[in-house]
């Protein structure tokens, strides 16, 4: 018996999220609602046909994001997240929420610090493969010449997330 998944539609500043909880409260997916081209293969390779219950701000999250939009940026940080993905992806993906809400890094620094100075091309792919948007902040990570560089959610979702981060941090 595979475990149940819990949905909910979350309403932000930058468009409507979907979110995925685990039934032990974890964070198993957070996407742009009008990205489904991004999406649904992606849920459809990571649950399958698993059970989908929609529920009211599962295990508190959804409450969470709305602080978060509503100016505490911190409120994030200690959510629980259980993302499937490779061992290169999940070590990426940890240092993505090592970047504190304000500041930005790059692809070549992220790659420094896995002690791999040369997989620049495989964070960026382990940064675009991040299935929990915002809370596993792969927005907050820029190019090398400090240009914002593609974003899942657009390059405008990105700015302004930037933005908000900045304004509140």
């Amino acid at each position: 018996m595979s475990e149940a998944l819990f949905l909910d539609r979350v309403q932000t500043p930058i468009g409507e999220l979907l979110l995925v909880a685990g039934a032990d409260g974890a964070l198993k997916m957070l996407e742009f609602a009008d990205r489904p081209e991004r999406w649904r293969p992606d849920f459809t390779r990571r649950f399958g046909a698993q059970e989908m219950r929609e529920r009211a701000d599962p295990f508190g999250l959804t409450r969470i994001l709305k602080r978060y939009f509503a100016g505490d940026i911190a409120a994030i940080d200690a959510v629980k997240t259980d993302a499937t993905g490779t061992p290169f992806q999940s070590s990426v993906w940890r240092l993505l929420r090592a970047i504190p809400a304000g500041a930005t890094t790059t692809y070549g620094a992220l790659a420094k610090r896995l002690g791999k100075p040369r997989a620049m091309r495989a964070v960026g792919l382990a940064n675009g493969a991040n299935p929990i948007a915002i809370v596993v902040p792969c927005h907050r990570v820029i190019g090398g010449d400090g240009s914002l560089t593609g974003y899942g959610g657009g390059l405008e979702r990105k700015r302004w997330l930037l933005e908000h981060e900045r304004k509140h941090a």
